[in-house]
């Protein structure tokens, strides 16, 4: 199935019954997928929104319903949408955000890039915020990390995004779905705005004009990123036990970066891989951990370098750091990185 198409029925059998989007390349297909898909579907609802900023803005709406509801963009589209989103977090609404980001900046172009990794990583729009970020970096786990970015959306209530890019959202890899949750069986939501009839009104805001009330209502929001960093962290490791360089890469760089660590494997180079599955909340801990024992450090991404700081925050001067990266939608073949991952590992004399 193809990737964009995999976030679509992903989405609707996690129980999203709303979509607001717009077109943009290369993730129109998710967008097709999802005016026929919840066409056929009871209670479905999609709208094609005469903007970016409308259809971020009906997001809230459905939201604050207590409605499971997903839109989607590519980087300048996801530019568009971050008033918004800023707009979710402060009001605690949960809602699913798919960027299949493109070659950039400004239009760039619709090849895959990873360069919205800052955007994405540090809330994007204004205010203290942060978003969960998950990086699939397969068809299955598109399928996988989709249907659980609406759990983790409801149970922290709060917007979660799905950062994949232009390569994934458009190959077709074989997947298996998960069984269609029933919509009875998602969980109740005591704060939706559903009407008062029978019961004392409601109301959601973030428009505190009190500063210690402001104050105050940012605290709750540190408490709860607190508790997401604690528990919701996610990551793997490729090889790493007797690794002596560890390469660094999320996403479809991780795919890449998995090949070319099997090329240079063949010629008796330990070299494994830590994978960030969680770009936030991200995994300081893990990447900490292994530097007791591995000094090198080789970030593979395909942008200038943006991941590369949180790498080197994690490991707060305890390694060395190398990166290697191509910008502009530039696909780096498995040959070429294992020839720089060797070129690294002969400079540091690690045989």
């Amino acid at each position: 199935m193809r990737g964009n198409h995999t976030v679509g029925e992903a989405a609707v059998r996690a129980g999203c019954r709303y979509y607001f989007g717009y077109p943009i390349t290369p993730q129109n297909e998710l967008t097709e997928y999802m005016a026929e898909r919840l066409s056929k579907t009871e209670g479905g609802v999609f709208i094609q929104a005469e903007s970016e900023v409308a259809a971020i803005n009906m997001v809230i709406g459905a939201s604050m319903a207590g409605g499971r509801v997903m839109t989607s963009s590519s980087s300048p589209g996801i530019s568009l949408k971050q008033e918004g989103i800023s707009f979710l977090s402060a009001l605690e609404l949960p809602a699913v955000i798919v960027n299949m980001t493109r070659g950039g900046p400004g239009l760039g172009n619709i090849a895959p890039a990873q360069s919205d990794y800052f955007q994405a990583t540090r809330g994007g729009g204004h205010g203290d915020y942060r978003n969960i970020v998950l990086a699939p970096s397969s068809g299955q786990e598109l399928a996988n990390l989709t249907f659980e970015a609406f759990d983790l959306a409801d149970r922290y209530r709060t917007p979660v995004m799905v950062l994949g890019d232009g390569m994934l959202g458009q190959m077709m890899e074989p997947v298996e779905f998960q069984a269609e949750v029933p919509l009875k069986k998602l969980p109740a939501k005591d704060w939706a705005l559903t009407g008062a009839k029978g019961r004392p009104s409601r109301f959601i805001r973030s428009l505190l004009l009190d500063p210690v009330e402001e104050e105050e209502h940012n605290w709750k929001l540190m408490r709860k990123y607190e508790k997401i960093a604690k528990e919701e962290t996610r990551w793997e490791t490729f090889l790493i036990e007797d690794a002596r360089m560890v390469v660094v890469a999320f996403g479809t760089a991780a795919r890449i970066a998995k090949g070319a660590i099997k090329r240079v494997r063949e010629q008796g180079l330990k070299v494994g891989l830590i994978r960030p599955i969680s770009l936030w909340p991200f995994p300081f801990k893990a990447i900490k951990d292994i530097a007791k024992r591995v000094r090198h450090f080789f970030v593979f991404e395909m942008n200038m370098g943006q991941m590369v700081e949180d790498v080197k925050l994690a490991l707060e001067g305890g390694g060395d750091v190398y990166f290697y990266g191509r910008p502009g939608g530039i696909i780096v073949a498995p040959m070429e990185l294992s020839r720089v991952i060797t070129n690294q590992y002969y400079q540091k004399r690690l045989l």
